[in-house]
């Protein structure tokens, strides 16, 4: 008996992950995420989360972090706030590494890993300089859970300020990035100009 119900169960998930792979198969399109967490009452920018956006402020690195109740409520806004901008650092990150891979492709050192490093060095030594140019722009808590919610803010032109003039950076990079780093951040971001 043990026998043919373990058969029967896993021919039961053999069938389940088929029609998986054969519904995937059919919708042949993009793979759409929800993002919206549908919180009811909270700001948009709690239910949309993590970004980069371009609009008509600029182009903003936007993080959200949350907290639980702690039971102290500065320190729930602290790591709420500690957790919105760890987020927009690794927003920050994703696009630092898409600027070092294309400048390395772009000046033909992908073959030359000294070189890679050497830029990856020297962009990840400026990162935290953007980084404390970040800010707490919002918190939002929900009376429901007694989550805290916060969104950081970077702005990109912050951003791009600090890596052009950043002391021992390579020339020939921060003439890439003056200008390629709108480009490379509407890649980053998905928005199509």
């Amino acid at each position: 008996m043990k026998i043919a119900r373990l058969h029967y169960l896993s021919g039961r998930t053999l069938a389940a992950a088929a029609l998986s792979l054969a519904l995937a198969a059919c919708g042949g399109g993009k793979t759409v995420v929800e993002s919206d967490l549908g919180i009811k009452g909270a700001p948009d920018w709690v239910n949309k989360g993590t970004s980069a956006v371009n609009d008509k402020d600029g182009r903003l690195f936007h993080g959200v972090g949350s907290s639980p109740n702690l039971g102290d409520e500065a320190l729930q806004r602290s790591t709420a706030d500690d957790r919105a901008r760890a987020e927009v650092a690794r927003m920050l990150s994703t696009y630092l590494d898409v600027v070092t891979s294309d400048y390395s492709a772009s000046a033909g050192t992908g073959t030359n890993a000294n070189a890679d490093q050497s830029v990856s060095r020297q962009i990840k030594a400026v990162t935290k300089q953007n980084l404390a140019g970040s800010k707490i722009i919002g918190r939002w808590k929900d009376a429901k859970s007694s989550t805290v919610y916060s969104i950081a803010e970077l702005d990109f032109k912050a951003v791009k300020t600090t890596l052009e003039g950043a002391n021992g950076m390579n020339e020939d990079l921060k003439r890439y990035i003056g200008r390629n780093g709108e480009n490379i951040f509407d890649k980053v971001s998905g928005e199509k100009k």
